[in-house]
């Protein structure tokens, strides 16, 4: 089978390149979209297990009815839409900094574009979710049910250094006043369970977990795994 790319968009950004894109892959022999920063693979929809299940081990921790969910990452989509499936969430609020990704589910260029831009509990918002956690939390507003982050490959690889402060403890406890009490945190990371991280995660909340997310990797023939960390606000 002859692999086939088709580029669907590029725009430059103040952290590098940003290319989506289409392509064959032979080891599936179905379409499969691609995101890339600069020289840096950011993610494809060939593996989306570990992103939908950042949204479901979150949500599982989350007590309570009528929701209110915030998104740091939008990507392609597939956290949000997968947090949209639990009847609970009343408001669904997604940050991205890249105004682009946001343009690119308004015009449903991705598979999950018209599950997430057509639901009315969804909040598309282009901002910098790290400088938004630093920030006093908006006045009036009740915290979040939940707090869903994956933009970085992992608490120790970030995409822009200026994102470390919020993995460890101080930048852990600036997030923490967004959340409601009883509230839940989730990461993403590509890494395995970082045992230093843990104390980080363990020093501002509770229930702390770090779950292995395995999944089949059609590529290699084996199994890939990634982390989702989870913690609940003390409140």
């Amino acid at each position: 089978m002859i692999t086939r790319f088709e580029e669907l968009d590029w725009q430059p950004t103040p952290i590098g390149d940003l290319m989506l894109r289409r392509r064959t892959e032979p080891a599936v022999g179905r379409e499969i979209y691609e995101v890339k920063l600069g020289d840096e693979y950011l993610m494809s929809s060939l593996f989306t297990v570990a992103e939908e299940e950042l949204a479901n081990l979150g949500l599982a921790a989350v007590e309570g009815d009528e929701l209110t969910v915030l998104v740091g990452g939008l990507g392609l989509g597939y956290t949000a839409v997968a947090a949209l499936r639990d009847h609970r969430v009343r408001e669904l609020t997604v940050i991205d900094r890249l105004g682009a990704v946001i343009d690119w589910h308004e015009r449903k260029l991705l598979p999950a574009s018209t599950a997430l831009v057509t639901d009315a509990r969804t909040t598309l918002v282009e901002d910098d979710f790290f400088a938004v956690m630093r920030s006093e939390p908006a006045e009036g507003r009740g915290g979040y049910s939940a707090i869903l982050l994956d933009v970085d490959h992992s608490p120790r690889h970030q995409l822009d250094p200026t994102h470390a402060d919020l993995y460890n403890a101080a930048g852990l406890r600036a997030l923490d006043r967004h959340l409601a009490p009883r509230g839940v945190f989730a990461l993403w990371s590509d890494d395995p369970p970082d045992d230093d991280f843990m104390v980080e995660m363990n020093a501002v909340f509770d229930a702390t977990a770090a779950h292995v997310v395995d999944f089949d990797n059609p590529v290699t023939g084996g199994v890939s795994s990634n982390t989702v960390y989870v913690g609940r606000s003390r409140g």
